[in-house]
């Protein structure tokens, strides 16, 4: 396990180090001029170019590339062309935030998602398993914005019983709707991935003579048909959580929370390249993380997956 975690570790050098590339370089290739977004609808050439020198962005493109990779060697992501903040700085303070948002939705989506996913598989002859796993089929299709929407409509404009956007201090109040919104596309997601899991674990030869032993029912549903049905629901788990981390781009603007999705989405708008580059390369970072975190939890979950990663 040791090994399998310092090999993944060094593979994420080169992964970040084409991110950073890919990221800078593509700045310069959409459309947009970050001097005029700053420099406003009157402006001259001579304004112009004073503002591209004091940002360097009048120096050859292999120069500043050069010159941002020594930034990085530092640990220094920039500063902002609109606020001239340290992009770490509003990282710094927008990610917490984030992390309420992301963690929220997905304690939502695997409690919800595994409940309903365990529940479909009991009762999937009756009249409760068929109506859970349409309405999963529901929560993997909607859009985003459109549930948002309609949640805002109902429970802010209708009910009056939450508020429609803004952070409120982390208040649950405000939590609740965004969270709810992010977390259904998962929650869906994860029931019927349980329910495939527990309907394929369940039939095992390995069960059967579990039951053959003896065993109660439920010592057989907890060792050995839950634990195998686990893995895959990890893998959406770690993969959903991941980009809820990177910034939820559409719940977060939807909501008006000041989270990392919403200060990318104000960045694009007004191609304040350092913002742009120091997210992506922090949001790269964390997904990364989540992903080893993911692989090492295989091990914990499986002994057999243990052995051959040692």
């Amino acid at each position: 396990m040791l090994r399998f975690m310092a090999n993944r570790l060094l593979l994420l050098v080169p992964i970040l180090f084409g991110v950073v590339t890919i990221t800078f370089f593509l700045m310069y290739v959409v459309p947009g001029d970050p001097v005029l977004s700053l420099a406003g609808e009157r402006y001259d050439e001579e304004t112009l170019e004073g503002m591209r020198r004091e940002l360097g962005l009048d120096r050859p493109l292999f120069i500043q590339y050069l010159n941002y990779l020594g930034r990085l060697a530092r640990f220094d992501l920039g500063r902002s062309f609109v606020t001239g903040r340290p992009v770490s700085e509003s990282i710094a303070e927008r990610f917490p935030r984030t992390l309420l948002l992301a963690s929220s939705a997905m304690l939502l989506a695997v409690a919800g998602g595994v409940f309903a996913g365990m529940l479909s598989t009991w009762r999937r002859y009756d009249r409760l398993g068929r109506p859970l796993m349409a309405l999963s089929l529901a929560g993997v299709s909607i859009p985003v914005f459109w549930l948002g929407l309609m949640l805002i409509y109902l429970f802010s404009i209708k009910l009056r019983l939450l508020p429609p956007s803004g952070f409120g201090g982390g208040s649950l109040r405000y939590l609740v709707l965004p969270a709810l919104t992010l977390s259904f596309a998962s929650m869906a997601t994860i029931a019927r991935v349980t329910r495939a899991g527990f309907m394929e674990a369940g039939s095992g030869d390995f069960v059967r003579t579990a039951r053959a032993k003896g065993l109660a029912e439920s010592s057989v549903m907890a060792k050995h048909v839950f634990r195998n049905a686990l893995i895959p629901v990890v893998t959406i788990v770690g993969t959903d959580f991941g980009s809820y981390l990177s910034g939820s781009v559409l719940t977060e603007t939807i909501f008006g929370w000041p989270g990392l999705g919403r200060y990318i989405v104000q960045a694009i708008m007004k191609r304040d390249f350092p913002v742009i580059q120091g997210s992506i390369l922090f949001m790269a970072v964390l997904f990364v993380v989540v992903n080893l975190l993911v692989d090492v939890s295989y091990g914990l979950i499986d002994p057999r997956i243990r052995q051959r990663g040692a």
